[in-house]
């Protein structure tokens, strides 16, 4: 047996012979390969690493705010170029970005994919199914860090801190009126342009917010779904209800500032100013002549028309007294005679002597 035999470290070996010519490929093709790898390998976790520390390195050139990916600054320059490149084929309605215009189409095609498990409400969008299970879970957990008010939106939130902030970024471009959100602005654009563009489907009588169409309706279905817990009248709206209860609790929290006379409501209030300034807002389209109410009966001058006339001699025959008051429940002919009667329970008297300052429920004594 040979040395080479006899040594058992050798015997374990594989016997392979070692390929020592050139194969003709360059030695360093394998190591270019790993240090390529390496340096994408190095490449990722620098941006895993920018992601998970928050650094953001992509600046906006315009306002300077930053983002991490260089797709998301791409996206948030539209705002400053008012580019919006995806247009719906519907109504030519323009987005910035495709998922805003794929997100508008359910407006035209009415799917509601999302549905509520309590109450079976549906919605176009994820997001809206979530924020309306706040209305069943009652969580709010947005909290104004002034007064502890809380919200179940975070917009919400960031609206209410403008009423501590008295920020006002929206102004009318026509009276310079100034508002917290925009949404007010666009509402009260619509007194200038006196477009009316929600309409009642049985009398087509136009408003300019839905929530006064949503009112109106209710004149025709008749519904009156807030009662008062004390003399159990029926009103069709919670502010309603909200003031009628002012005739029981003898509150009257509007206070003018000059001669310190209450008012249960703030309407009545802002009328009453007039009587202080002499203002007289609404003037007559045909002789110019001016009025403190809008609602005011001198149109009928011009007129002539008579629109109460009894068809035998133009008076009320009847004797019936349609308007009742909720306080006595005394009845008259004329609603305007119910308002004036009002004053006995108010006690207000909104037309001074400008001689000796006596006041009186009347224009005319």
């Amino acid at each position: 047996m040979s040395k080479r035999d006899s040594d058992p470290e050798r015997r374990l070996q594989p016997e392979t012979e070692v390929e020592t010519e050139d194969s003709g490929e360059p030695e360093t093709d394998d190591s270019d390969d790993w240090k390529e790898t390496r340096e994408d390998l190095s490449e990722l976790n620098l941006k895993n690493k920018k992601l998970k520390t928050g650094k953001r390195q992509h600046s906006c050139s315009e306002c300077g705010k930053r983002f991490n990916q260089k797709g998301h600054l791409t996206t948030h320059m539209l705002v400053h170029t008012g580019e919006k490149a995806f247009s719906c084929s519907v109504c030519s309605k323009s987005f910035t970005q495709r998922g805003n215009l794929t997100q508008h189409m359910l407006v035209h095609t009415g799917e509601k994919a999302f549905s509520c498990s309590v109450c079976s409400k549906s919605f176009t969008l994820r997001q809206s199914l979530t924020t309306h299970m706040l209305v069943h879970t009652g969580e709010k957990a947005f909290s104004c860090s002034v007064c502890s008010k809380s919200f179940t939106q975070r917009q919400h939130l960031t609206t209410h801190m403008l009423v501590h902030t008295g920020q006002k970024a929206f102004s009318c471009s026509v009276c310079s009126k100034s508002f917290t959100q925009r949404q007010h602005l666009t509402t009260h654009m619509l007194v200038h342009t006196g477009e009316k563009p929600f309409s009642c489907s049985v009398c087509s009588k136009s408003f300019t917010r839905r929530q006064h169409l949503t009112t109106h309706m209710l004149v025709h279905t008749g519904e009156k779904p807030f009662s008062c817990s004390v003399c159990s009248k029926s009103v069709t709206l919670r502010q309603s209800l909200t003031r009628h209860m002012l005739v029981h609790t003898g509150q009257k929290p509007f206070s003018c500032s000059v001669c310190s006379k209450s008012f249960t409501l703030r309407g009545n209030l802002t009328t009453h100013m007039l009587v202080h300034t002499g203002e007289k807002p609404f003037s007559c389209s045909v002789c110019s002549k001016s009025f403190t109410k809008e609602s005011d009966p001198h149109m009928l001058v011009h007129t002539g028309e008579k629109a109460f006339s009894c068809s035998v001699c133009s008076k009320i025959h009847t004797g019936e007294k349609a308007f009742s008051c909720s306080v006595c429940s005394k009845s008259f002919t004329h609603r305007q005679s119910l308002t004036t009667h009002m004053l006995v329970h108010t006690g207000e008297k909104a037309f001074s002597c400008s001689v000796c300052s006596k006041s009186f429920t009347l224009d005319k004594v």
